[in-house]
Formats: structure tokens, sequence, C-alpha cells
């Protein structure tokens, strides 16, 4: 599908009246606009405008109401040597501003305006794609983990974040509860070898089976010492739906807690 050949379906949808602002006004307390942005474009890395000479300007797209033909139209902006440039990408009939922005995005990549840069140099990452999962598996306080720990403490449980189970060991687990002895780890799908979602790298493929095969094994060392040490271990996917994850955990600690079981144990979530 090119810019200027959009289905039937969509041609035309408003005839008699102007679109409404919600299908290109950005409404208020509506996320950042780089944010935005990031969200339709597929992530930041994906939008890319190559300058030449090794150089890149990231992008946005900007839509603009015509009222006279009562059309939505979605432009490419970047900055190069600090002049604003502007692109016409397609006209954009969805009926949210972000479905829109996502078209647009679409169509940009589709006629070539915008890229995706190779790795900096020196990354192990075989593409910017990869380098943005690895990064955003970084760390604490990930996404799946903030889900999971708000429906905790909305059913009423209590726990620590990020902490040592046994603090004789310096391995740490993303949710802690002292009382019971129960350490949850939400496990990232590129760093621990989901089976669903992982998928070998094809740069420095030997590098980084040897990653992955590491930590999967520093994986089950840990739940073997935490376990020796008389704590249950509860393991869930980043994929993993929070609510299903949420009751894994709500159901260990209360059976815990009401003494049903207090022998050790390794629970571990869908898909493992």
């Amino acid at each position: 599908m090119t810019p200027a050949t959009r289905p039937a379906e969509h041609a035309g949808r408003w005839k008699e009246s102007l679109p409404p602002e919600r299908a290109y006004k950005r409404r208020a307390g509506a996320a950042a606009p780089a944010v935005e942005q990031d969200r339709a474009a597929g992530g930041r890395h994906r939008r890319a405008v190559d300058l030449g000479d090794g150089r890149y300007a990231r992008a946005s797209i900007a839509l603009k109401l015509y009222r006279r033909t009562r059309r939505i139209r979605a432009y490419l902006r970047w900055s190069c040597d600090g002049v604003t440039r502007e692109r016409y990408v397609c006209e954009v009939d969805h009926l949210t501003r972000g479905e829109n922005l996502a078209e647009g995005w679409r169509q940009a990549r589709l006629m070539g305006l915008v890229t995706d840069p190779p790795p900096p140099e020196g990354s192990t990452a075989s593409s910017q794609a990869v380098r943005a999962v690895m990064r955003a598996n970084r760390g604490k306080d990930t996404a799946p983990e903030l889900a999971l720990r708000r429906l905790l403490h909305a059913s009423g449980l209590r726990y620590r974040v990020d902490a040592r189970p046994v603090p004789q060991v310096r391995r740490r687990a993303d949710l802690v509860f002292p009382g019971v002895r129960v350490a949850v780890f939400v496990d990232g799908c590129f760093w621990h070898g989901c089976p669903e979602h992982y998928r070998p790298a094809t740069r420095n493929a030997e590098f980084w089976q040897e990653k992955i095969e590491g930590n999967r094994s520093r994986d089950r060392e840990t739940n073997e010492i935490f376990r020796a040490a008389g704590w249950s271990v509860i393991r869930v996917w980043e994929h993993e739906a929070p609510e299903t994850a949420a009751e894994l955990v709500s159901r260990e600690v209360r059976a815990r807690r009401s003494g049903s079981r207090s022998s050790p144990s390794l629970v571990k979530g869908d898909g493992r």
C-alpha cells in the first residue's frame, strides 16, 4: 500500500463534518511527545532519518488538519544542521491520534524515509532492535515488575523490592516476602532465554549462546541455594499476564502463611 492508494473502506471517512479532535490533537495529560512518538513508531531506534556520512536525525510525525477538505495529513519532521525539514507522508483517517501516528510511521518506513541506524561501535547487539531489547531488560523496576507489584499491593500483600533473601548470599530477588520466605523473580525473555520469545543472535552467536546459558545455569543454582535455606522460589516470565503472576505469588504466600505449605518449593509460571 502506497501513500496515494488508501483502502476503499477508509476513503473519505469525514465527508460532512470535520474529523474529531481526538483523531489528530494531543489531549491534556497525554504521554510526553517523545514517548508518544516512540510508541507509535515501535521504538526510539525506529525514528531515524539517514543524513548521510554516518549521521542520523531523530524524526517525528506531525498531524495536520486541513479544514477545507476535511483531511488529516501526516508529515515527517526532522532537523538537519539546525534547519527543520519536513516531508509529506500520507493522509490518515483513523479515529484516534495514536492510530494515525502509527499509520504515518508505517507509511514513512515503506517509503524508505526512516531506517534503523546500526548499533554503536563496540556494541555486541546484532541490530538496534536487539540493542533496544537488551537495554529494556536491564536493572530493576521493569514494566512487568511494576505491574505485578501494583496488583500484589492492591491485594493487601507487602514485600521488599530488589533484596537479598539470604543476607550472606550475594543474590537478589525482585520481590521478597521475608516473613514467609518467598522469593519472586520476574525473568526477562531475552536475558533468561525464554523458550517462547528468545531468538538466538545472528551476530556474535557463540558469545550470546554462552551468555544466555550462563544466566540459565545461574538461575538454577540460585533456586537451589534459596530452597536449601528454606525459601520457596517463584519464577515468572516477563511476558506472562501480571494477573496470572499475581495469583501465583498470592497463593504461595498465603499458603505458607497459613502453614499449609511449609517445605521449600520451586513454583514456575506459565510456559516454564
